[in-house]
């Protein structure tokens, strides 16, 4: 089966449409959600349904920072992102909350560990940085795949029996094979605010039968996502950085 992986959406349903229409076109069968469907950006509500629906239909989704923050005041956030997370608590309804309230934070299966930021502390909202962060993750999980988002930006780290790390930040639309004698760490880029330096919405395709898994990205309407932002009133840095990827 071919999954396709969403990690950081953040409200940018344009981001999400497009990325949604990419996977389906290349043969997803299945989605998973790796959190932070909130924040930033201007239509939390439609990312919100969107999910819910997906969920209902087999999708697999956990909980991320800012979903979290939606109904806790103990999660602290820069200026910025604290304005989105008030505004966007005054968006969604009852029904949109208590989904985000509900969220796993983290789902296994199949040798396969789905969490939005990493599996040694996945409450602590952990960035995944380097190779030593990557083996705190990787050290606390059995599961063949761990993948996870949170950062923003791409990048894929192994561990072999021997505790020996690699990582390199994949290439766009060119598979990697994940071996079988190494545990993985596909650390997926945003959706909605990608911050590597490419403004294009990221997300990956992962082939369970033959393990391997290919990074993607996809042009989307960024000047449509950065104007909802500015006519809903946020601030106008989370329009700016969207056609910088950064």
């Amino acid at each position: 089966m071919l999954l396709a992986v969403f990690s950081d959406i953040h409200g940018n349903r344009q981001a999400f449409e497009t990325c949604l229409k990419i996977a389906r076109a290349k043969g997803a069968k299945r989605f998973v959600l790796l959190g932070d469907f909130v924040g930033y950006g201007a239509d939390p509500e439609w990312v919100v349904d969107t999910a819910m629906e997906l969920v209902a239909q087999g999708a697999v989704a956990v909980r991320g920072n800012h979903d979290q923050a939606i109904n806790s005041t103990a999660e602290t956030m820069n200026a910025e992102a604290q304005i989105a997370i008030e505004w966007t608590r005054g968006r969604l309804d009852t029904a949109q909350r208590r989904f985000l309230a509900e969220l796993p934070m983290q789902v296994e299966e199949d040798g396969r560990l789905f969490v939005h930021a990493e599996a040694s502390h996945p409450q602590r909202w952990h960035y995944v940085r380097s190779t030593l962060d990557a083996a705190k993750s990787l050290i606390a999980t059995r599961a063949h795949v761990t993948f996870c988002g949170h950062i923003h930006r791409p990048a894929l780290y192994s561990m072999s029996v021997t505790a020996k790390m690699t990582s390199f930040v994949p290439k766009t639309d060119v598979p990697v094979q994940l071996l079988r004698g190494r545990q993985w760490l596909a650390v997926l880029g945003s959706v909605g605010q990608p911050r590597d330096g490419d403004p294009s919405a990221a997300f990956a395709l992962f082939d369970t039968e033959s393990c391997q898994i290919t990074y993607c990205r996809a042009p989307y309407d960024v000047a449509t996502a950065a104007g909802r932002i500015r006519d809903n009133g946020l601030p106008s840095w989370l329009a700016e950085r969207l056609s910088q990827g950064c």
